[in-house]
């Protein structure tokens, strides 16, 4: 069981400190809400990395919001676009990439991410979830009449999803984004020192 502060440390198949972490590549996943965006941006601070946001990257190249995507092309058309855009980015060096909820999925962005870097799983609750994104109609997944019931239905199905990607499992909703991202930064410096 993790503890509400636990880091668990990276470490590769051999059960080896993972020296990826602080040359390599970042991805990180978890459930809408769970403070990818935010994180990731003062983790690429704090590790002198460029921040990428996979739905921002497919705003920016489709010229239109995801709930419009979703509702001309529908969930189906929105993952083929995430797949097409983390794809891409596995080329890049250096990054911090802040994934959408639903990237994992699919089990050909499973594998990308656990093998292009080091995945980190923001692991929020249910209800600091829902605090989060209550007032956001920016979810399409959640524009339904009981957006909280849907939270919990796809917390249920993509927790699991998340830990089998995540090299490391963060419990992230008592902590501040700062404090959170410092301490990932502290982990994953020592990791690739000791490795």
């Amino acid at each position: 069981m993790i503890s509400t502060d636990a880091v668990v440390p990276a470490v590769d198949a051999k059960g080896e400190p993972d020296t990826r972490t602080a040359t390599g590549n970042i991805f990180l996943v978890g459930m809408m809400g769970a403070g990818k965006t935010t994180v990731g941006r003062l983790l690429s601070h704090f590790l002198e990395k460029t921040f990428y946001d996979s739905d921002r990257e497919i705003q920016k190249r489709t010229g239109v919001s995801i709930p419009t995507i979703f509702e001309i092309e529908g969930e189906a058309g929105f993952r083929r676009r995430e797949t097409e855009i983390l794809s891409e980015l596995m080329n890049a060096r250096n990054i911090i990439l802040a994934t959408g909820g639903g990237a994992v999925l699919s089990g050909a962005n499973r594998t990308m991410l656990k093998h292009g870097g080091t995945v980190i799983y923001l692991r929020t609750s249910i209800d600091d979830l829902w605090r989060r994104t209550r007032h956001d109609k920016n979810r399409p997944l959640l524009q339904t009449s009981d957006p909280r019931a849907r939270l919990a239905e796809l917390f249920v199905q993509r927790d699991p999803l998340y830990r089998e990607t995540a090299h490391i499992v963060v419990e992230s909703g008592k902590r501040s984004p700062r404090h959170l991202a410092q301490s990932l930064a502290q982990q994953l410096t020592i990791s690739s020192r000791t490795g």
